[in-house]
């Protein structure tokens, strides 16, 4: 196969993307962007009773948030129905399929007489071979012409080969009594007509692969190269389910996990390049390979992502750990930062990114920056304001007005501050903790100072030393 690699994630709108799909995006995106290809993205919208505009939103918002953007419109499976039509008949003029008369009463009276002998309940329907002049004025479907004898190989570039016996293989349905196509046809049209030259799923539609194929082959197109991906199974070893935490990939996102640390995650489950564990986008692309997947399940361990998303909140650009913020903020139904709070942020960053694995560890960090005054003293904090350190607090504020606001000079004025009170730095800590946070637990004493500025450093101060 030549020509430009053209990949393609095609979800069903029947709920939330979840892991297991984000993952199937992320690994069709990683492999189009990293050999200059296209990454397309089709809504199987088939099943028209269970397919929902609020669903095809959420894979469309999921996507968004993870940074999959895709090449093209949004294919509609649905609005090719009569392109999907079309290639059935084209079959059936072949000869490569043909109609079936058959009713459901008499399909379902040949399986009761095949279990009842011990034989295989696989249809086999007595139309397959009738002369067209035979055929009766009444409903039937369109069946495809499923070779009778050899087998069907699946060459998988993470299976393997995959034998299937075409004895195993039934004459599928291709169109049903009221003309519609089945999504088993569609997919395979679809593919085709978008140009799919990599098809890379989840290995539970291995199976539809060998019956997929029997269409390409009939109509004399070509394969495109098959990778049916392991599923991913929870810490217990089982199929990842909603017993093991979230699913969807909106809730990681109210959870606060960063995308740039959920993509990096999401790529080492199942696939890996040698030792590495942390790795940017850039790398992600140009190490993916399909070589690189493993034939088993991968297990999805929290921990694991946790630590990742702490190395990435470390590594990324504060700009950019800005906007993660902001969409958190968008997602949890949480108000914006004002101008004053995103500025002080953005200066902030640099000691707020330390030990932080998550999003909200972040805020958490900031709540000396997203507070005005009055603060909220909580408990903890208030017992380090006690008379004796309010009284302190007030002794400091005149040092403090004439330092010079750099970190060597801060450190310096309270260390002589200190000393002159016959005390060490340490136990000023808390009171000035509780003073400019109103926690206990806060980023150091001189980030909160040079972050919060001279005059609100003084006012924060002045305040805790007045009696409660």
């Amino acid at each position: 196969m030549s020509g430009q690699i053209v990949t393609r994630f095609a979800p069903s709108p029947t709920g939330f993307l979840h892991i297991g799909g984000a993952r199937t995006a992320l690994f069709n995106w990683l492999f189009a962007r990293g050999n200059g290809g296209r990454f397309l993205l089709r809504i199987e919208d088939t099943d028209r009773a269970r397919s929902t505009p609020e669903a095809t939103q959420a894979i469309l918002d999921g996507m968004d948030w993870l940074g999959l953007e895709h090449d093209g419109e949004v294919v509609s499976q649905a609005a090719g129905a009569e392109r999907h039509a079309e290639v059935a008949h084209e079959l059936l003029e072949k000869g490569a399929a043909f109609k079936c008369f058959s009713t459901q009463e008499e399909i379902e009276a040949y399986r009761e007489k095949a279990r009842a002998e011990g034989r295989s309940t696989m249809f086999v329907s007595p139309w397959r071979e009738a002369d067209p002049s035979s055929h009766p004025d009444a409903p039937y479907v369109i069946r495809l012409k499923t070779p009778l004898e050899g087998e069907t190989i699946i060459r998988d570039q993470v299976q393997g080969d995959v034998r299937i016996g075409n004895d195993q293989l039934d004459d599928m349905v291709l169109l049903r009594s009221d003309g519609t196509p089945v999504y088993m046809l569609a997919v395979v049209v679809d593919d085709h007509d978008m140009g799919v030259t990599h098809v890379i799923r989840g290995d539970d539609h291995l199976n539809n692969a060998a019956r997929q194929m029997g269409i390409y082959s009939a109509m004399g197109w070509d394969l495109p190269v098959y990778a049916h991906i392991p599923l991913i199974h929870g810490p217990d070893g089982k199929k990842l389910s909603k017993r093991h935490g979230a699913l969807g990939v909106d809730e990681y996102q109210k959870m606060g996990y960063p995308a740039a640390g959920m993509r990096n995650y999401l790529a080492r489950l199942g696939w890996s390049h040698g030792d590495d564990e942390f790795f940017t986008d850039a790398q992600a692309q140009a190490w993916f390979g399909l070589d690189g997947i493993g034939k088993s399940p991968a297990r999805f361990d929290f921990k694991k992502l946790e630590n990742l998303c702490g190395q990435h909140i470390a590594a990324l650009a504060d700009a950019a750990l800005l906007k993660e913020l902001d969409d958190f903020l968008d997602a949890t139904g949480q108000l914006p930062f004002t101008e004053t709070q995103r500025d002080g942020m953005s200066r902030a960053m640099y000691c707020l990114k330390d030990r932080a694995k998550l999003l909200p560890d972040l805020l958490e960090k900031g709540h000396f920056i997203l507070s005005e005054r009055p603060l909220d003293v909580d408990e903890k904090a208030q017992k380090a304001l006690d008379p004796v350190s309010r009284r302190i607090l007030s002794e400091l504020t005149p040092h403090l007005q004439s330092a010079s606001w750099s970190r060597d000079d801060l450190e310096a004025q309270l260390g002589a501050f200190a000393e002159a009170q016959g005390t060490k730095f340490g136990k000023l800590a808390a009171p000035l903790r509780a003073a400019l946070a109103g926690r206990a637990v806060t980023p150091s004493v001189f980030d909160m100072m040079l972050v919060l500025g001279r005059d609100e450093t003084i006012a924060r101060l002045a305040e805790a030393a007045e009696e409660s």
